[in-house]
């Protein structure tokens, strides 16, 4: 089945982008293709440009992946065709490599053991140095994709193929791959799960049950991937550690010697969902701490909060409970504008955010009004719902962010622009504001959105937010988005 790419206004967009979901089941009773649907279903949040699962049935691969949304790659008879006893899923979001059929995932390897299959979510920060090395390795290495995941899928291939197995070729390539990458890994005898040294991306373990009584596994990017089947989560899969998921079960080696946690911060701010754990307590609860301490951080005089729907309202609810000023719903959003296959009239376009959000007229007239984001980019989706917030009869319009000014680009696997076009980076706080046309403009400070996570502040990987990259970034890449020396905020 050949799908459409959907196209969409990015105009409207101005969060930054990650992504990708991975997803991996050993369930031998159960139809893991569907199993892995619904998990990548539950991950679609994560990447929406395309999907794609492996499935592995006594050493024969089935696999299926094409561009688009989850549901519109699979149907019932395309999942029926997807027999095995596991399977591996991947959504993606292009980071690494642009947006093409080619690049869709799993990336697939014939190796002397046996086809694998990579889902891969996170960015590689040595790709030159690596196809350098993989083409000194084997000279007759073609590459069919531009992304990174196929240079760690041909590495694994090339351990395999000078006679190591499954797990020590795994390592091997992990230990020559530089950057950030949670992994999913589908072979003919199980599946692998990995993440780098840093643990910059997430990836969990779950277990569920079978009807004999077998306990399964299951690995995803998060939390609510597992809920969806039914699995109960057990733990994180280790910065540094790999699991390896077989009929026996599953076992773990940390195979990094001096990992060094780094989660991305923002995946506790914006990128996971909600209702998705983390050390061992929902993403909810975070947020609403981090709007909590935002408004500790500000002295505001107003009527309602509000927040930017979906991903501002829990830090608003947590900013109204701290400062007693009432909580209210003053933006509708349309959940299903989100990729169209039909682009807007230029009317529309100059209309701009009703598309996606329509202010409540009765809610906003005549009201001071806080609006709670989780952050502020380029500026341009600000500007729009703050000018209809005001067209709708606000009094007033204070703008208050629950992370600090996003000043550095990623190379973690987070799609940012290059920094001139990050707003905090080029203009100072009241500039922002004057430019976004706010009565006021207030950041949460990096040390509040650490404090309320309750964890060491020192776990976490904040380069967005002070340029302190935990993962050393070679000259060439830097300057390919890395062009400003200092801020200006």
């Amino acid at each position: 089945m050949t799908v459409q790419q959907p196209v969409h206004d990015n105009s409207l967009s101005d969060k930054p982008k990650e992504y990708c979901g991975v997803f991996g089941i050993y369930a031998p009773t159960e139809q893991v293709a569907k199993l892995a649907y619904f998990g990548l279903f539950a991950l679609q949040h994560r990447g929406q440009e395309s999907a794609g699962i492996a499935t592995f049935d006594e050493g024969k691969i089935r696999c299926h992946k094409d561009m688009g949304l989850v549901s519109h790659v699979f149907s019932e008879e395309k999942l029926q065709e997807l027999q095995g006893s596991w399977a591996v899923g991947h959504n993606r979001y292009s980071t690494t490599g642009s947006s093409h059929h080619c690049n869709a995932q799993p990336a697939l390897e014939d190796t002397r053991l046996g086809t694998l299959a990579l889902a891969h979510n996170g960015n590689l920060v040595n790709i030159v140095e690596l196809k350098d090395k993989l083409l000194s390795m084997d000279g007759d290495l073609d590459f069919l994709t531009t992304t990174d995941s196929e240079m760690i899928a041909k590495a694994i291939a090339i351990y395999v193929n000078q006679g190591m197995d499954w797990t020590e070729a795994a390592i091997a390539a992990f230990k020559i791959s530089s950057g950030a990458y949670s992994l999913v890994i589908g072979t003919p005898d199980g599946i692998i799960g990995a993440r780098d040294p840093q643990g910059v991306r997430p990836l969990v373990i779950g277990s569920f049950t079978e009807e004999d009584g077998t306990i399964r596994y299951a690995l995803a990017s998060e939390t609510c991937a597992l809920d969806i089947i039914g699995a109960d989560y057990v733990r994180d899969v280790e910065p540094g550690e790999m699991v390896w998921i077989t009929e026996s079960g599953f076992t773990a080696t940390q195979w990094a010697e001096k990992p060094d946690k780094k989660l991305c911060v923002f995946e506790m701010i914006y990128f996971a969902r909600p209702d998705s754990v983390v050390h061992d307590e929902t993403l909810f609860s975070y947020r609403l701490r981090l709007g909590a301490q935002l408004a500790k951080e500000s002295n505001i005089e107003a009527d309602l909060v509000m927040g930017v729907p979906d991903s501002g309202i829990p830090a608003a609810i947590g900013f109204s409970r701290a400062s007693g000023i009432s909580f209210g719903e003053g933006l509708i959003k349309n959940r299903y504008v989100g990729r169209t296959f039909i682009q807007p009239t230029q009317h529309m376009r100059e209309v701009g955010i009703k598309m996606k959000l329509n202010p409540l007229k009765d809610v906003l007239h005549g009201k001071r009004i806080i609006i709670v984001d989780d952050s502020i980019v380029r500026g341009t989706t600000s500007l729009k719902i703050v000018r209809a917030l005001r067209q709708a009869g606000a009094e007033e319009v204070h703008m208050c962010i629950s992370s600090p000014p996003v000043t550095h680009p990623c190379f973690y696997g987070i799609d940012t622009d290059s920094q001139d076009h990050l707003i905090a980076a080029t203009k100072s706080k009241a500039e922002i504001a004057a430019q976004i046309e706010v009565d006021s403009l207030t950041y949460l400070s990096k040390e509040g959105m650490l404090e309320v996570t309750k964890e060491d502040p020192a776990s976490f990987c904040t380069a967005c937010f002070d340029g302190n990259y935990p993962i050393e970034i070679p000259d060439s890449i830097k300057a390919s988005k890395l062009i400003l020396e200092k801020t200006t905020v």
